[in-house]
């Protein structure tokens, strides 16, 4: 009987450290978006870079595991939904977490329908293309960067002092419709900007590029785009004004409810990261303006706080 019992215990163990070994071997995937720079950037003929490929590879090294990115192309227009493509590639099993997501309550409150597309991704069929995914909860990790939006100013604007929104009275201002920045600059004291605002179409239109030109004056985007434009064009005209919009969105990685124990063992990766310096380190790097995460982790109603500033 003991030697029954001696038997069995020895292949119980034999068989967690099996499962523990075959754990260790499984690749932590992470969802990431192709063309997001200085975040994260994925071009062929090219190395993988950016803050969030460099925080991904850290966060897989301390849980002991390889890294697999699912890489996904995110569209700039007024149809793409950051919250239901994010949802669609983890409810699909493409990846067990997405990474650089904004952290606000109403993007991780229950979809409101069932299903959804898949955005495009590395590897995808025509028929994945085609189909709809049934859609999970989103569960959210301890922020790890602050992403505020910035006025940016053009060459005509260069040097202007900015402190608040209405310091942007009197200047040629363009935003790229349906935007966060649409809705601050339109709503503003009560509409006190709209005649000077015009508008441009996400992913048509250059933003960024109409600036330069001179075209327009100014304009409020999400300081992480800024960085990238400031990289890839060194001599760029266009300048920071040094303000941020006091309403802005941590950042951090989302996966499925059901994935408590994963989300846990990121949060704990990422405090000894962060307590070590090496997550700013990531971002002086990646030529990201690093900000350190701000209470609170989980913005509220974005839409109310604009409206009632």
């Amino acid at each position: 009987m003991r030697h029954r019992l001696t038997s069995w215990f020895v292949a119980a163990v034999l068989a967690m450290a099996a499962t523990a070994a075959r754990a260790a071997d499984d690749p932590l995937k992470i969802c990431l978006d192709e063309d997001r720079p200085p975040l994260s950037v994925h071009h062929k003929g090219t190395t993988d870079s950016g803050f969030d490929v460099l925080l991904a590879q850290a966060i897989a090294e301390r849980m002991g595991r390889p890294l697999k990115i699912q890489w996904f192309e995110s569209k700039l227009d007024e149809d793409s939904s950051p919250q239901l493509e994010a949802n669609a590639l983890l409810s699909d099993g493409r990846c067990a977490l997405v990474g650089g997501y904004a952290l606000t309550t109403d993007s991780l409150v229950k979809p409101g329908m069932k299903t959804a597309r898949l955005p495009d991704f590395a590897g995808a069929t025509r028929d994945d293309r085609r189909r709809r995914v049934a859609l999970g909860v989103l569960a959210p990790s301890q922020p790890y960067v602050y992403s505020p939006m910035t006025v940016v100013l053009g060459p005509k604007a260069r040097g202007r002092k900015i402190n608040d929104i209405g310091d942007l009275a009197g200047l040629r201002l363009a935003i790229e419709s349906g935007s966060l920045g649409d809705a601050i600059l339109m709503t503003f004291d009560k509409g006190r900007l709209i005649d000077s605002i015009t508008h441009l179409v996400p992913g048509r239109d250059d933003l960024l590029g109409a600036l330069q030109r001179g075209d327009y004056d100014a304009t409020l985007i999400d300081l992480a785009r800024f960085d990238a434009h400031r990289a890839a064009h060194p001599d760029t005209a266009i300048t920071a004004s040094g303000y941020y919009y006091p309403i802005g969105a941590n950042r951090g990685y989302v996966g499925l409810t059901g994935d408590g124990t994963l989300i846990d063992a990121v949060n704990k990766a990422l405090t000894a990261l962060a307590a070590e310096g090496k997550i700013a380190e990531f971002g002086k790097q990646a030529g990201l303006t690093y900000l350190p995460p701000r209470e609170p982790a989980i913005l509220g109603d974005v839409w109310m706080k604009i409206i009632q500033r």
